[in-house]
């Protein structure tokens, strides 16, 4: 179980979450892996729930590149966007999720939906945002981690050495 009382662990919620986004992306594996490991800030700090997504981009930008976490920090803000925006999407969220939303700052002021729709990662953004949302299936069957290795090491590989933190940017 997560920080937020959602009902699978972390791993398990990142496996089915990369498992969707290949499903539906599969030429983006910047995307997938990015939900594969959006949700590692619940493991770096725990009880850091609202801010589990820029800690998470954080740690990963310098391994995965600044387009993994940009994806990983604006999952958070995602949510909030697409509450704002389809307010019918509020009744879709499991309990987890709507207990962190408060957490997280509830929906978005005007000036913080303009800020988001300004970023070009807003697409991608929700669409792991969705993953994310449908990823809580405790009977679903996905690939061991170990699938995921090669796509990884493509990601990184990717990435521009020495991008650095986001405070560096």
């Amino acid at each position: 179980m997560d920080d937020d009382g959602d009902p699978l662990p972390v791993l398990d919620h990142g496996l089915q979450c990369a498992a969707l986004l290949a499903a539906e992306s599969p030429g983006d594996e910047e995307l997938q892996v990015a939900g594969l490991v959006h949700d590692v800030g619940h493991r770096i700090a725990q009880g850091e729930s609202a801010a589990h997504g820029v800690i998470a981009a954080d740690a990963l930008r310098s391994l995965l590149g600044a387009r993994v976490a940009s994806l990983v920090e604006l999952h958070v803000p995602a949510k909030r966007y697409l509450v704002t925006v389809e307010p019918a999407y509020l009744d879709g969220l499991s309990d987890g999720s709507t207990i962190s939303l408060a957490r997280q700052g509830g929906p978005m002021s005007d000036d913080e939906r303009a800020a988001l729709e300004a970023s070009p990662h807003l697409p991608d953004a929700l669409a792991l945002r969705r993953c994310d949302e449908r990823a809580k299936d405790p009977t679903a069957i996905t690939s061991d981690l170990s699938s995921w290795r090669p796509i990884v090491e493509r990601v990184a590989a990717r990435a521009p050495q020495g991008e650095g933190s986001r405070a560096a940017r």
